[in-house]
């Protein structure tokens, strides 16, 4: 047999006799006997017990640049990667594994006579484990003020390389992408003889062609997302986050994902103290809810149910808001999902015990706030501690039958000095501010919505009908108040007629805020006028679908 070259401080290396790893050995896929491992990690967490342990079983290590240096640190024998290929590391690095005689130790098919020729006149040595895990792009990335160039320079090219050729030929080798597969792949080797069985080297194949499409995934969004908003390719990467127990009905299986790269997501940052796993449907109202309530800088209070707030109001502690919140549909917040952007405390926590909560999210609780809420065994309590924003200009997607849609977000808010005052009347201050908050929630409700307001609370809310008008009706006989005089609307859309406003007017709506745009806007306008109604044209419409 031909010793490998011998490199600097490096001892003579002598291929073992025939077997899984020396081209001599003619083998059929099955169990892989582990004979030569090759290790080149950016994430050195457990690498050297992981390295000890193959050690410890007769694996020879082979290594590259930071890993072997904590290796051989560590007082492990490493064989350098140059000393494997015959060829130096170069380019600070760059050029370290992409070379032949590797791939070939990778990919030839053992049980293939003239693949093992070949390797045996090239001399090429088998290698059956690759424990890879690539640069950190996805955080360098994500780092504020950070430079193009050093992006780019974290872009692994040999590390993917490796990846994918362990794992296509994972009939005769063994791939390892993540520190927390160390443990049971020391378990199986030592338990099995030295030896991982297909089944196990099929998952890890799996594993790690999973591990490079997500990181292709990030550097081919971070260049798309350098030039055209919306480009040729969408390419998304989504990682499981949790099962949940069923989807929109007990009948359907469903799981949470969140898209990798994202700053944050519906669950980043939340902790639950108390009560039973979250479902499909809570996520959905989750999201919702929690969006909604970061619109406001005020102590606020949202109710969501069935993706449609059923209750908002601002107040001056969150005990009044949330009052005033209930106040609008009691009937509805049953079982609903409730958003705080305020610590909840003592006098809060007493009132929401007083009725059934299916979610409950918060900045934070008191101690005595949290002993009232855990009263009740199923409350899912929520402590929300994401203190980041969402990108700006992230894109919404949904998915459709074969495809997805994509648009820029609407999270614009609107400007009162950019609106329009089309009546003779123009709202009070009063009035302004009542617009002004009913149109934020409008926002928030399927279209066609339509949001009566007063007191910087909802007093009632008409969602996804499919006539405006009909939405007037339900929002007027929703509301649980004796009068709506002075109150405002807000509808996400124009009034295709003037029937919706006059409607509204009866009831005693004293101002509107609209987009405007339909062509019977002097209709609706002259309603307005005729019973003293100011109205707003916003120029903007919000539909929800």
């Amino acid at each position: 047999m031909r010793p490998a070259t011998a490199a600097a401080g490096w001892t003579e290396y002598h291929r073992p006799m025939a077997s899984e790893t020396s081209p001599e050995a003619l083998t059929a896929p099955g169990a892989v006997r582990i004979q030569r491992a090759l290790l080149s990690v950016s994430d050195k967490r457990g690498i050297v017990d992981f390295a000890r342990g193959l050690a410890e079983l007769g694996v020879e290590i082979v290594s590259t640049g930071g890993t072997a240096a904590a290796l051989t640190e560590a007082g492990l024998e490493v064989r350098p990667i140059g000393d494997y290929t015959g060829f130096p590391e170069i380019m600070d690095g760059r050029v370290k594994t992409l070379h032949p005689k590797l791939y070939a130790g990778l990919l030839a098919v053992r049980d293939n006579e003239e693949h093992l020729a070949q390797a045996d006149e090239q001399n090429i040595e088998f290698v059956d484990l690759v424990c890879v895990n690539l640069y950190p792009f996805e955080r360098t990335a994500a780092k504020r003020g950070v430079g193009e160039a050093e992006v780019i320079e974290n872009i692994d090219i040999g590390g993917p390389t490796m990846l994918r050729a362990a794992a296509k030929n994972h009939a005769y080798a063994a791939v390892v992408v993540k520190p927390e597969s160390y443990d049971a792949v020391l378990e199986e080797l030592r338990d099995a003889g030295g030896t991982l069985s297909m089944p196990t080297r099929e998952s890890l194949a799996a594993e790690a062609f999973a591990y490079t499409a997500r990181y292709d995934t990030a550097i081919a969004r971070w260049f798309a997302e350098k030039g055209d908003d919306f480009p040729p390719l969408v390419i998304r990467a989504y990682e499981k986050v949790v099962d949940l127990p069923y989807g929109e009905n007990p009948h359907q299986r469903a799981a949470y994902y969140a898209q990798i790269g994202t700053r944050m997501n519906v669950l980043s940052q939340v902790k639950q103290h108390h009560g039973k796993q979250i479902s499909y449907n809570n996520i959905l109202d989750l999201d919702s809810a929690r969006t909604m309530v970061s619109e406001f800088e005020v102590p606020a209070c949202v109710i969501v149910k069935h993706n449609n707030p059923c209750g908002a109001a601002l107040g001056a502690t969150p005990l009044e808001a949330y009052e005033k919140a209930f106040a609008c549909d009691p009937l509805s917040a049953y079982g609903g999902v409730i958003a705080f952007n305020r610590k909840v405390d003592e006098a809060t926590a007493a009132q929401l015990h007083q009725q059934f909560i299916e979610v409950l999210i918060a900045p934070d609780y008191d101690d005595a706030a949290l002993a009232i809420l855990q009263q009740k065994q199923n409350i899912r309590i929520l402590q929300d501690q994401e203190r980041r924003l969402p990108a700006l200009g992230e894109p919404e997607i949904r998915q459709v039958t074969g495809g997805l849609l994509i648009q820029d977000p609407d999270n614009s808010r609107d400007d009162r000095d950019a609106m329009e005052v089309v009546t003779e009347r123009r709202p009070t201050e009063q009035e302004w501010a009542d617009l002004l908050f009913a149109w934020r929630i409008s926002r928030h409700v399927k279209s066609n919505a339509i949001v009566l307001a007063r007191g910087l609370a909802t007093l009632g809310i008409g969602a996804g009908q499919m006539s405006r008008v009909d939405s007037v009706r339900l929002s007027v006989e929703k509301a649980r108040v004796d009068s709506l005089q002075g109150s405002a609307l807000a509808s996400d859309a124009f009034f295709p007629f003037a029937d919706g406003p006059e409607l509204a007017i009866e009831a005693g709506i004293t101002a509107v805020i609209q987009p405007g745009g339909s062509v019977r806007d002097d209709e609706v306008v002259a309603a307005a006028d005729e019973a003293g109604v100011a109205m707003v044209f916003t120029k903007r419409r919000h539909f929800r679908h």
